[in-house]
């Protein structure tokens, strides 16, 4: 996860549409926090420093301390409504974190000791399938990215969920198969598939104009019958 970020709100006194409204027009942005075995509380947002998070690019990847006067709440983002035309933030919910508790979460693969891997030195290509891991982690130990050690992999290597020692408190939210994460490809290899795929189009383009001119030789032939 992303480092925590921290977001100053204040308690919505009244719900409904027309008491949203009313907050949007002063530039606030309603917002709930729910989860935890507690009631849900209902707050609202400064517009201008939510678009500012949100323009950040991890927001929904990042633990947001939620600040209600003296009082923080530590929670996750799950989702936020925008509006259709101007993509203005509308509402926003939030996953109360709570000691013990268990959460699902998108966390970033970095590969290491790159220097350290045969195929890479001879020239192969880190072929990453997933850039992002699902994991299912203790709230308390999320995990800001999973490293990857590439050292000694080949050409030809594959990377699976099976070969990671993930962090304490964190396990593969995916759990029926052993996927691949990544895979050591030669140029080579590359370059073939590449070289194929444009003779395949070559091949279609070439058909397709021969059937043309036998279609028209075709058509001559009937042409010059007609006039005998």
């Amino acid at each position: 996860m992303s480092d925590a970020l921290t977001l100053p709100a204040e308690t919505r006194e009244r719900a409904g549409k027309g008491a949203s409204r009313a907050l949007r027009r002063e530039g606030r942005v309603p917002a709930v926090i729910y989860g935890g075995k507690e009631a849900p509380t209902t707050i609202h947002l400064e517009e201008k420093e939510l678009v500012k998070q949100l323009g950040t690019g991890h927001f929904m990847n990042s633990i947001v301390e939620i600040k209600l006067g003296s009082e923080s709440i530590r929670t996750l983002p799950k989702d936020v409504a925008l509006h259709p035309v101007t993509d203005r933030p509308e509402h926003i919910d939030f996953l109360r974190m709570t000691k013990g508790g268990k959460i699902e979460v998108s966390v970033p693969v970095v590969f290491v000791n790159e220097d350290d891997s045969p195929g890479l030195k001879k020239g192969g290509v880190l072929n990453v399938v997933r850039h992002e891991l699902e994991l299912v982690c203790e709230n308390d130990k999320i995990p800001s990215e999973i490293e990857i050690d590439v050292t000694g992999k080949e050409v030809g290597d594959s990377i699976h969920i099976s070969e990671l020692t993930l962090p304490a408190g964190s396990e593969s939210a995916i759990t029926d198969r052993d996927f691949t994460i990544a895979t050591l490809v030669a140029p080579s290899a590359l370059k073939k598939s590449e070289d194929e795929s444009a003779d395949g189009e070559e091949e279609a383009v070439e058909g397709a104009e021969g059937a043309e001119a036998e279609g028209g030789e075709e058509a001559a032939e009937r042409e010059g019958g007609g006039d005998e």
